[in-house]
């Protein structure tokens, strides 16, 4: 294995839940030392969060969580307590990057923000990442990424009709705004090590969310129309969606497919064996006009076929499909198992478990997740005690305290 891109950059990880810990997930599985400082007096929410290890809820035992926070080492610190932020304080000349994702006030408080940071460190880099910005009149707003989404627009267009959205999966804000954080942390180092200068990084989740809504803005800017729901449908395509096909094992089965022009209609009948008389199916514009008679028709004749089969048929036949997988599907798939895209890590609490592998590969330095996300404290004597050289007598008063904690 060559060396790790990041080898050497030094992190304090004072965030939570999902955009700045998937931030950091691709500085630790790049080579970057990452400290994750949580606490038990206020647990990461994903640390509750189901999945568990063998379907009990423990704070140890969160595939979740486990998932974010890959090649991370993980110390727990009250941070209400003074002597937690003094020792806080000792470890910001060895970071090279603060990260943090709580609303504006709170490092404010601690007197742990960017302007008393760089005091001790001229060179920090720091990161703060929360909903609306740290400034602005909804800077003090909470939030997860599910409100983000829909404060963004991804539940207004999501769905099949406006009476009744469908969102995306998840806390969809998460899943964009880690692309835009760890760029902008990438382009400060590349800045520091040109000019010897750190800076602070404000990075609004909000912002970040409206450019994958560009198309849509760009449209109301340029005709005035507010896109709605319209579940699957496509100005350009149709049939565009997923279709139901016979169950399997008394599970449902679809395939999702998509038909460009009259070439691949007329393909996609002669697999499916479908009369495409019916004059609305004639040409392209008349199928996305009649895109709904057309959904129904497709039904018709995929809904006694097997998903699998019939989607090795059509792309045989030049028709872009594919099969709906749900989790089994992804953990069996071909291509992902070629790609050795599922690693297995030993967790200290759950023991050998699945994890997703790098998004990207890069030739010289391929990175890698080096090992499983840490339990609470876990590596709380190495830091305390190897890095800031605190006897263990010291380091069992202050858990005592619950300052370590």
């Amino acid at each position: 294995m060559g060396r790790f891109a990041l080898e050497g950059v030094k992190v304090l990880d004072f965030s939570w839940v999902g955009v700045a810990p998937i931030t950091t997930k691709y500085l630790a599985d790049n080579g970057a030392e990452v400290i994750r400082i949580e606490s038990a007096a206020r647990l990461d929410v994903l640390r509750l969060a189901p999945p568990w290890k063998d379907a009990r809820p423990d704070p140890n035992g969160s595939q979740f969580f486990a998932s974010y926070n890959t090649s991370k080492k993980g110390i727990t610190l009250d941070l209400s307590k003074p002597r937690a932020r003094e020792l806080v304080k000792k470890l910001v000349p060895w970071a090279d990057i603060v990260a943090e994702s709580f609303t504006p006030k709170a490092m404010r408080k601690w007197e742990l923000d960017y302007d008393h940071l760089r005091q001790i460190n001229p060179q920090l880099i720091m990161l703060s990442t929360c909903m609306q910005g740290q400034t602005g009149p909804n800077a003090m707003y909470p939030g997860f990424g599910q409100l983000m989404a829909a404060l963004s627009g991804f539940y207004y267009i999501s769905g099949y009709d406006q009476d009744s959205p469908c969102p995306p999966y998840g806390a969809y804000s998460d899943f964009i705004a880690p692309r835009f954080s760890a760029t902008a942390l990438l382009a400060a180092l590349d800045y520091r090590r040109r000019t010897g200068k750190g800076q602070y990084i404000d990075m609004s989740q909000y912002e970040a969310a409206l450019h994958n809504l560009a198309p849509a803005l760009i449209d109301y800017f340029a005709t005035g129309r507010v896109i709605g729901a319209r579940g699957n449908a496509s100005e350009r395509y149709a049939p565009h969606g997923a279709y139901r096909c016979a169950d399997e094992d008394g599970n449902e089965r679809w395939v999702a497919i998509a038909v460009v022009d009259d070439a691949g209609w007329s393909s996609l009948l002669t697999v499916l064996h479908g009369d495409g008389s019916d004059s609305r199916f004639q040409t392209r514009q008349s199928r996305i006009a009649n895109a709904n008679a057309v959904d129904e028709f497709v039904t018709t004749l995929t809904r006694t076929r097997d998903a699998k089969e019939l989607t090795d048929q059509l792309q045989a036949a030049g028709v872009a499909a594919y099969p709906v997988q749900n989790c089994m599907d992804l953990h069996q798939d071909e291509n992902l198992e070629a790609f050795d895209f599922w690693h297995w890590l030993d967790h200290q609490a759950m023991g050998p478990s699945p994890y997703e592998g790098l998004q990207h590969r890069l030739s010289r330095t391929p990175g890698a997740l080096r090992c499983a996300a840490p339990v609470l404290g876990q590596n709380n004597d190495e830091v305390f005690s190897g890095m800031l050289g605190l006897s263990a007598t010291e380091v069992e008063q202050l858990k005592k305290e619950n300052v370590i904690f």
